[in-house]
């Protein structure tokens, strides 16, 4: 069966029956050229003693699908996933993961795979929409189906569904998933857009993703398999209302210690001493004490919330930890910060190269570079942990992209400041919202390296807690109320505007309101942020660290590129080396040079312009005799550029043989006679004689 819809300026289509038939839901779908295989699949089997979802999303792209080779040494796709596909999983994995039912313990999977790409339409979304198309058709228990569009604004209007062309010149791009009732993800960035800006894409969003929910929904009428049954949780209801009863007050107590590290060693010991009291009169309800430890630590949380505007490290619920800032802190690198927020704190780093530092990426849509790249790093001692080191994750990458994200709009443009940028956010200290810890200290950090940014940023990470009519929002979350609460919505930006943004929930939805008022408190709490932040550093130095390289741009005659080049590249290396710079030369003219000092930078733009510099009339050269001829001496006044100097020309006297006068390698100043069509230079010694030269 093959459904289509009319979407953005495209048709996309939504095939299934025919592929992968053997998969529990598969679907092809297509939107241009663009062409997306995505199945999902859970085992026969229960996955005992679980308490989480098991369901794993793999986006993969192959390089068939542009025509093109893989460049590794294996010419096949191996190895880790790339960061593309590593993003586009999450935010697949993101609004599909709390659709599912909660006490599904199957080994669930969904991989979506990329067969044809045009230069069009981007396949992450179509991904997602084939994923939950798979999902729907499946017999797997998804409460969707959701589908997600790109929102962009273009010279001011907003835009669903932009092509790649739209995107480049789009100054805010919104990644919208939602569902029938309800926005359930949101993701993108912006030039310091405006919180009603921001309302206005995510809804815009929500409402053109309709035809692509109808599609599903016809189709898993048509060929949708029955849903099978969820699996129900055996537990002993006495017994956990006993836990509730007894520990109450204990849990209350452990649950109010400020400190997160003798917090949990609290909760941890009363779940011990539970399982300890209960054990002969309960010896069979050791999973029940547990799961009633956990059910009871999250009713106190949000109760106290909900009930008393309380949180359990006893803020209100607008505000903010307490904030320390440090700069400067790392004696040899570039720019470094240290930012702290209650117990989360992150140091950030900055590091200033040359283009030749630039990230070089091979990609289905052709090799590109990042002049900016910020890395996140989250070491398992930040929460009191001890766990195996190992190549960067999902999160880490997540939350990298988002941070790189929130500070990418305020960068210079590369024209002006030709640098390649590294930010490394190192986190120390986690205990909710790391990602918008490394925004603020990634930000200290680049404006205490000297980089010209346009305004400091700062982010904070929202919270929710729901329960039937009451909505409270939370401004700068713990990590337990980002993990018992329903949503952690992250939004980073400067006093004018947005510049990132990221929404997961635990719930079905959020609405336009709730959405609305957590926008407008997470400003608020911004701007609190960026107020603590100026008190330790207000805006970027004024000179980048002695440690950095030097850059010096400068513009010669793209006709004189060949003479600085050189055959081979023989007089650009040895311009290098002789100077120890880096030299970097565009096909309009633009050399840029990169320098360890100002004095080799200069040193290397004397040597460029003596490359490319046009001998003028009347003006006296230092030359040295390349050649001797019976007629005269060819004299070289700059590097590639002789003239000739007729015997008449040598001295004030008759000069009867040349090697009477001169040898090769003498050097003495000449003064330009003139230059004819042609190109050649007339130089005379004598004139230079005459005026008291020598």
């Amino acid at each position: 069966m093959k459904v289509e819809t009319k979407f953005g300026d495209a048709i996309v289509t939504i095939e299934t029956g025919h592929l992968a038939k053997q998969a529990s839901g598969s679907v092809l779908v297509t939107m241009g050229e663009t062409v997306i295989l995505a199945t999902a699949q859970a085992s026969q089997d229960i996955r005992e003693g679980i308490d989480f979802l098991p369901l794993t999303v793999d986006y993969q792209e192959r390089f068939y699908s542009v025509g093109r080779i893989p460049g590794n040494f294996f010419r096949r796709e191996i190895g880790r996933p790339s960061e593309k596909e590593t993003l586009t999983s999450r935010f697949i994995d993101r609004p599909c993961r709390p659709l599912i039912a909660k006490n599904w313990a199957y080994e669930t999977q969904v991989i979506a795979q990329a067969l044809s790409v045009d230069d069009k339409y981007d396949p992450d979304l179509l991904a997602m929409l084939g994923a939950s198309a798979a999902l729907t058709l499946s017999d797997i228990p998804f409460n969707g189906p959701i589908a997600g569009t790109r929102v962009a604004r273009v010279d001011g209007a907003m835009v669903v569904a932009p092509t790649q062309t739209q995107l480049e010149s789009a100054d805010l791009v919104l990644i919208v998933a939602a569902s029938a009732e309800a926005v359930v993800m949101v993701e993108g960035g912006a030039k310091e857009a405006k919180e009603a800006d921001i309302l206005e894409a995510i809804f815009l969003g929500q409402k053109a993703v309709a035809p692509l929910l109808e599609l599903q929904k016809k189709l898993q009428k048509e060929h949708g398999k029955p849903k099978r049954a969820i699996p129900e949780i055996k537990r002993d209801e006495a017994l956990m209302a006993k836990v509730k009863a007894d520990y109450h007050e204990a849990m209350l107590a452990a649950l109010t210690t400020k400190e997160k590290q003798a917090r949990q060693t609290k909760v941890h010991d009363l779940a011990v001493k539970a399982k300890a009291d209960l054990a002969e009169s309960y010896p069979e309800g050791s999973s029940d004490i547990g799961l009633a430890i956990h059910e009871l630590e999250g009713d106190i949380l949000r109760g106290l919330i909900l009930e008393k505007n309380k949180r359990i490290d006893g803020r209100g619920l607008t505000d903010v930890r307490p904030i320390q800032c440090e700069v400067g802190y790392l004696p040899r690198a570039h720019g470094s910060a240290i930012f702290t927020r209650g117990e989360t704190q992150s140091l950030g780093v900055a590091t200033l190269g040359t283009s030749y530092d630039d990230q070089r990426l091979d990609t289905v849509i052709g090799d590109s570079t990042k002049a900016f790249m910020l890395h996140y790093n989250f070491p398992p001692y930040c929460t009191g942990e001890v766990k195996r080191l190992g190549a960067p994750g999902r999160r880490e990458i997540g939350h990298g992209a988002l941070a790189e994200r929130a500070l990418r709009a305020i960068l210079p443009p590369h024209e002006s400041f030709p640098y390649t940028i590294r930010v490394v956010s190192e986190i120390l200290e986690s205990n909710g919202s790391s990602s918008m810890a490394t925004v603020c200290a990634g930000s200290l950090a680049l404006m205490d390296a000297g980089v010209p940014i346009k305004a400091p940023v700062a982010g904070v990470a929202m919270g929710l807690v729901v329960e039937g009519d009451k909505v409270v929002v939370l401004t700068d979350i713990l990590g337990d109320e980002d993990h018992l609460g329903d949503m952690d919505f992250k939004v980073a930006g400067t006093k004018e505007g947005i510049t990132a943004v990221q929404m997961d929930i635990k719930i079905s939805g959020v609405t336009r309101e709730i959405m609305s008022r957590a926008l407008a408190q997470a400003r608020d709490g911004r701007l609190h942020v960026l107020s603590a932040m100026a008190k330790t550093l207000k805006a970027s130095r004024s000179e980048i660290s002695p440690y950095a390289p030097k850059t010096l741009v400068i513009e010669i005659n793209p006709e004189k590129i060949k003479d600085v080049i050189g055959p081979g590249g023989k007089i650009i290396k040895a311009i290098q080396a002789e100077t120890d710079t880096r030299l970097e030369v565009e096909d309009s003219g633009k050399v840029t040079i990169y320098a360890p000092t100002l004095e080799k930078a200069q040193a290397a733009v004397d040597a460029v312009r003596s490359h490319t510099q046009a001998p003028e009339v009347d003006k006296i050269y230092k030359g040295r005799v390349v050649k001797v001829v019976d007629f005269g001496a060819f004299v070289e006044i700059m590097p590639g550029t002789d003239g000739l100097v007729h015997i008449s020309q040598l001295a004030s006297e008759r000069v009867q043989r040349v090697s009477d006068v001169c040898k090769e390698g003498d050097v003495f100043d000449v003064k330009v006679l003139g230059i004819d069509k042609a190109g050649k230079i007339r130089l005379s010694r004598r004139a230079v004689l005459e005026e008291g030269g020598r």
